[in-house]
């Protein structure tokens, strides 16, 4: 690996795609309890999870801070690596600055070394596909200041469309009005939302009915998605596996050849879309 790479659990990779990415762990407390996410899905009881939200569960998480940051960075800084990290969109958390900051200080301190921030606008696996190519490109043997460059141009060709259950967890944080989700809710309203080019979550249409949803977000990928040699689709989903597989398949007929992995959503954003959010991912013309 020419520089190490860096995600955190809300990249929502599963362990067979972790191939030279370290993840850093999230913590959110549920009903009072903290709880440390160290993003591997594959030992996450996402199915457990998702039912105590059901249940009324209340999450709340925490932002990763400079320190954590700092303690991960060091060691490698002072074996001297260069550094790249996939970070959760600056338009939802703050994150993104606590790790720009931690990186201008150890560069200071380690003058010479580079480190990068990368400011995925979005999270899920809007930020798991970046760690993926970044990975790639470090064992390709480029160098962390090219790859960068790289990095930064493909955000804006990292599609991430998603529908949600469920309103009210998006209103507990402040995305859609009360009075909105209790009118969605009552008339089986549905959102077609995504990550816009300043890594803010926007709505960008409503069905009514969540089949009529599946179909629009597959509408997006029909219109978006770069006809290439072995493109890769991801699909993230709140325990509702039936839903996902559907849209897999529709999304096959428009490009039989793609490679598709389907996984639970991670906790940590999990919590604000909860249970029944339906996410597609995929490279395409624009964001």
């Amino acid at each position: 690996m020419s520089f190490a790479v860096f995600a955190d659990g809300s990249a929502n990779l599963p362990g067979k795609m972790l191939n030279g990415i370290t993840i850093l762990p999230c913590e959110y407390t549920i009903d009072g309890k903290t709880e440390t996410y160290m993003g591997n899905l594959d030992s996450f009881d996402a199915h457990a999870y998702y039912e105590k939200l059901r249940s009324g569960a209340v999450v709340k998480t925490t932002l990763l801070n400079t320190d954590l940051f700092e303690t991960h960075f060091t060691p490698l800084l002072e074996n001297g690596q260069d550094i790249i990290y996939i970070s959760m969109s600056s338009g939802i958390s703050g994150t993104y600055n606590a790790a720009t900051a931690a990186a201008q200080e150890l560069m200071e301190l380690f003058n010479g070394r580079f480190i990068h921030i990368v400011d995925s606008f979005g999270c899920g696996f809007g930020c798991g596909m970046l760690a993926v190519r970044a990975a790639e490109l470090s064992r390709q043997g480029m160098n962390a200041r090219e790859a960068a460059a790289l990095l930064d141009a493909e955000v804006l060709h990292t599609c991430q469309y998603f529908t949600v259950d469920d309103l009210n967890f998006l209103k507990r944080t402040g995305r859609v009005s009360g009075i909105t989700a209790a009118i969605a809710s009552v008339l089986n309203i549905k959102p077609i939302l995504f990550g816009d080019k300043t890594g803010h979550i926007v709505s960008c249409g409503k069905t009514r009915g969540r089949k009529k949803a599946i179909e629009a977000l597959v509408e997006k990928y029909k219109i978006k998605h770069i006809n290439e040699s072995h493109a890769s689709v991801y699909i993230s989903h709140g325990d509702c596996l039936q839903d996902a597989e559907t849209m897999a398949e529709m999304v096959r007929s428009v490009t039989p050849d793609a490679s598709i992995c389907i996984s639970q959503h991670e906790p940590f954003s999990g919590a604000h879309v909860g249970p029944g959010m339906l996410g597609l991912f995929f490279r395409g013309t624009e964001r």
